[in-house]
């Protein structure tokens, strides 16, 4: 399923890394966070190369809804009463920041990405205190808000939180445009890295610095980030006959509706869920798209799908992304990860702390974002949730029989059977095929839930994704399943 900005975005094909390199900085995910830093490093006069498993702009950067804001959800009045309100303004100070500097850059390289200014909305259709504390929270920190109950939503709501001049634009257009000077190279799968050298299918990397810019990094150790975060999925439609929004919209429910225009086409969200855990698993639920569709018919009738994509999204317990040293004891080896859904606005500000990094520059924001700043109690609070994931995901794969065998599969259809005594994932196509993998995860051995909305293996405990024929779709793991077909079965 590829998205609006995927469909109107061809990417020249950079050839992968076939010999050893020795550069300044290895960046390891094309991403934007990845090709932002490495622009920035470049400018800076630094060697630079950037890795990319698949293709550039294949990723989550390519799924996004792309606003460019620092409203992130019900964030300020959480972060003043959990850290103060000190560190809540410098978060919404390097969030309005990165506003400002892609539209200096756009304007600079003169990029044609659609870049507009447009007020951001958190809105109510119920209670509205959340609200109300998160407008009191952004008074304190100078944040430009106010509250209203006039939105161009299709539905009245209770209350609505604006963020004036925030901004959108099309994200490939312009990763397109910073990335053509640089060195990239595409179809290179990085297995691991020890000290400064990356290894790669076919040689290494030696660099006096390394970014793991994966959006889920694929390092379990040092780190530890598969207890510090978790994976969600988001669905979007594109809708066209309806009518155009200046705002963007977004539910203060956590997976409710939100909006946002791109020139004739409604970007149309929600309907979400924590990876693996997809309510459309069970048969008497709708599957997500469905739920969408529905949700569009209701508020849009005459409203066209043109089209669908989901989108993969790392969680941290308190809202912050992880931004800087991959742990205390890797001085080199540098991370960006845990945007919480807010990618764009995350990545400009992950490129300017790294970039800062390793150029000798304090940065002012840093300690803010630094993945070494978990407490006790946040500590407390992921292996709380984390933890009691991973171990219901590897007591599944140890002790969870399937109720159905092979036989019993329709076609269309997928899910954990029994087949020769084994207990294997399995699709079954239109045509009668069928293909059969582990259903454990290769990145820590948790076990493999079906998605019947996009026919993927997604896990629950850290959201890796593999598609029906056991293929990789999403970090952290970084090894495909093992599998089987079997012709017309």
């Amino acid at each position: 399923m590829r998205s609006l900005w995927q469909a109107e975005c061809e990417f020249t094909n950079h050839e992968p890394l076939k010999e050893n390199l020795n550069v300044d900085v290895a960046v390891i995910g094309a991403g934007l966070a990845g090709v932002l830093t490495a622009y920035l490093l470049q400018e800076r006069g630094f060697n630079v190369a950037v890795l990319e498993r698949e293709r550039i702009g294949e990723g989550e950067t390519g799924r996004t809804t792309a606003k460019i804001t620092a409203q992130h959800g019900i964030i300020y009045d959480k972060l003043i009463k959990q850290y103060g309100i000190e560190l809540a303004r410098k978060y919404a100070e390097a969030n309005l920041k990165a506003i400002k500097q892609y539209e200096c850059l756009v304007k600079r390289l003169k990029i044609d990405c659609n870049f507009k200014h447009a007020p951001a909305y958190i809105y109510s259709t119920g209670n509205t205190d959340k609200l109300e504390d998160e407008a009191a929270a952004a008074a304190r920190l100078g944040i430009p808000s106010f509250m209203t109950d006039k939105t161009e939503l299709p539905f009245k709501v209770t209350g609505a939180l604006v963020f004036s001049n925030q901004a959108r634009f099309h994200p490939l257009l312009f990763l397109k445009a910073i990335a053509s000077k640089l060195k990239i190279y595409e179809n290179t799968r990085v297995k691991a890295v020890e000290g400064n050298t990356v290894y790669f299918d076919g040689g290494t990397v030696n660099a006096k610095f390394v970014i793991v810019a994966t959006h889920y990094p694929i390092i379990n150790f040092p780190g530890l980030y598969f207890l510090r975060m978790h994976q969600t999925r988001s669905y979007v439609l594109g809708l066209q006959k309806v009518p155009e929004m200046e705002g963007m919209y977004l539910d203060v429910r956590d997976y409710g509706l939100s909006f946002r225009s791109e020139g004739d086409t409604l970007l149309f969200g929600g309907a979400g869920h924590r990876s693996g855990k997809n309510p459309a698993s069970s048969s008497d639920t709708l599957e997500r798209f469905e739920v969408l569709r529905r949700n569009a018919k209701k508020y849009y009738p005459t409203a066209e799908v043109c089209y669908q994509w989901s989108a993969q999204d790392c969680m941290t317990a308190d809202g912050i992304p992880y931004i800087g040293p991959y742990s205390s004891s890797t001085p080199h080896l540098l991370v960006a990860t845990g945007f919480n859904k807010w990618g764009m606005t995350s990545s400009m500000v992950a490129a300017n702390i790294l970039a800062d990094y390793i150029s000798g520059i304090k940065n002012e924001y840093a300690q803010v974002f630094s993945p070494s700043r978990i407490t006790a109690k946040t500590i407390a609070m992921n292996l709380a949730e984390e933890g009691v994931q991973a171990a219901i995901g590897l007591s599944s794969q140890a002790f969870h029989f399937p109720m159905k065998s092979l036989q019993n599969l329709k076609k269309g259809e997928g899910g954990i059977v029994e087949y020769k005594n084994k207990k294997v994932g399995a699709y079954k196509s239109e045509n009668g095929d069928v293909y059969l993998v582990s259903t454990r995860c290769p990145h820590l051995g948790c076990e493999l839930k079906w998605n019947p909305d996009e026919k993927s293996w997604d896990c629950p405990c850290h959201g890796s994704r593999f598609d029906f024929k056991g293929n990789w779709l999403n970090s952290p793991a970084v090894d495909r399943l093992p599998n089987k077909l079997i012709k017309n079965h």
